[in-house]
């Protein structure tokens, strides 16, 4: 009898596990095993950028030739410098594990260049180095934020921030920013969503996905209402160093002692220094917060790759990053015309010129409605399928962003792919009837 309900159950438990998310398995008997998700993974969307990247390599993997402009990833290699450095920390065995905040050499670094690029006063003790920059928006937001807490997230906006303020059991308050004023949300269109459960606003600045940059006296506008009414500012800095048209940027942190000791502000080594992969992310911030990151990533994570942190060190470092930086951001800035310029003289389309980061957003308001092949373009999500399907060229619908009828393009490319992109897209937008 005994192994007849093993039996039973086991069957029952393929059965249920091909069907859902939630795998119940009852047994006959005074007992009730559950095997069941939890209701916060099952509820986080999966990432769009990552989905529609994945997606492009597969095709590309099948043998068809895909134009991706989906994942904001830069298209040059690590600078030699750095690979150098990653290499003579392999040779003298430095691979093993690091203080969970990060070795004290990066975070030494990281102080230099806070204070040197951002006048930003910091010790060690209040930096705490991450598996990406991801990873420390969403510890530090699991530092502060409490189940009910309203964090303000101006859009289109990373499609990140909703979902790992979703995961630490927050509500995001999206704040619309207009293409017409160049997506940028001052603080009087902020105030009126401030409310007591306010904890915090993230503010991205060169921004993913428009590109856009707050100027000083907008920023100074949120310090002020940011100190008037008690939250926290989380600063996404990590696209600093792509700026263009003589736009500069400037951390909330460095407005004030009052903000400062009320701003976390991230950033990374992946998009200036092209590292994407070494996955080295950094916090800097008030000592109770980052404390409570570095027991959180204590016990979650442990401290980052070892040889990684060694070359990010380097990166920061070296008198050869400027010079590094500088050849890349040129190039994007030629991309960044180039496609910018095809764009809006291709008929139904519209795009703002991005100041800052390599991205791209467009309007795709004037081919809603329209079809092709019998199919009907009912929003961004259509328009990005279709255009990936009919004319094999990948880009992100702007709904993950938080912009339902807008697309966004990343210019960190190569132009000989940008010039087959925008030939492949004005094609498609032919053939909309």
């Amino acid at each position: 009898m005994v192994e007849k309900r093993i039996k039973w159950a086991y069957n029952n438990f393929r059965i249920h596990f091909r069907r859902a998310k939630s795998v119940p398995v009852r047994f006959k008997g005074a007992f009730f095993l559950s095997l069941e998700l939890s209701r916060m993974c099952t509820a986080i969307a999966p990432s769009p950028t990552l989905a529609i990247d994945a997606k492009a390599k597969e095709m590309r993997l099948n043998g068809r030739d895909v134009v991706s402009f989906s994942v904001g990833e830069p298209d040059f290699v690590t600078p030699q410098y750095i690979r150098t450095a990653a290499h003579e920390a392999l040779d003298m065995g430095l691979t093993k594990y690091t203080p969970a905040p990060g070795t004290i050499g990066l975070r030494k670094a990281i102080c230099e260049k806070l204070m040197r690029d951002n006048g930003l006063a910091y010790t060690p003790e209040q930096i705490v180095v991450s598996n990406g920059a991801k990873f420390s928006i969403y510890a530090s937001l699991a530092a502060i934020v409490n189940p009910g807490d309203e964090v303000i997230i101006p859009t289109p906006c990373w499609v990140s921030y909703p979902e790992i303020v979703r995961i630490v059991g927050g509500v995001p308050v999206l704040v619309e920013g207009k293409a017409e004023r160049g997506f940028v949300v001052d603080a009087e269109e902020i105030a009126p969503y401030v409310t007591e459960k306010t904890k915090a606003l993230i503010l991205n600045s060169p921004n993913n996905p428009n590109g856009c940059v707050w100027k000083r006296e907008q920023l100074e506008a949120i310090a002020k209402l940011a100190v008037e009414k008690g939250f926290y500012v989380v600063s996404d800095e990590i696209y600093e160093k792509l700026i263009y048209d003589g736009e500069e940027h400037v951390s909330i942190a460095s407005l004030g002692k009052e903000i400062y000791n009320q701003t976390i502000v991230i950033n990374g080594v992946s998009k200036s220094y092209a590292m994407t992969g070494w996955r080295i992310g950094y916090t800097a911030g008030p000592l109770n917060v980052i404390k409570a990151m570095s027991s959180l990533q204590s016990q979650v994570a442990s401290g980052s790759n070892s040889i990684a942190q060694y070359a990010a060190e380097e990166a920061l470092r070296s008198p050869k990053g400027a010079a590094e930086i500088e050849r890349m951001r040129k190039a994007y800035d030629e991309r960044r015309q180039h496609i910018v310029a095809r764009l809006n003289a291709i008929d139904g389309l519209k795009c703002v010129m991005p100041k800052g980061a390599f991205y791209v957003m467009v309007n795709l308001e004037k081919t809603i409605r329209k079809q092709i092949d019998g199919q009907t373009i009912h929003n961004g999500d259509d328009f990005a399928k279709l255009l990936l399907e009919k004319s094999l060229v990948a880009v992100v619908p702007g709904i993950g962003f938080g912009a339902p009828n807008f697309m966004r393009l990343s210019y960190a490319i190569s132009t000989e792919n940008i010039v087959t992109g925008m030939d492949r897209l004005e094609a498609f937008l032919n053939r909309l009837q």
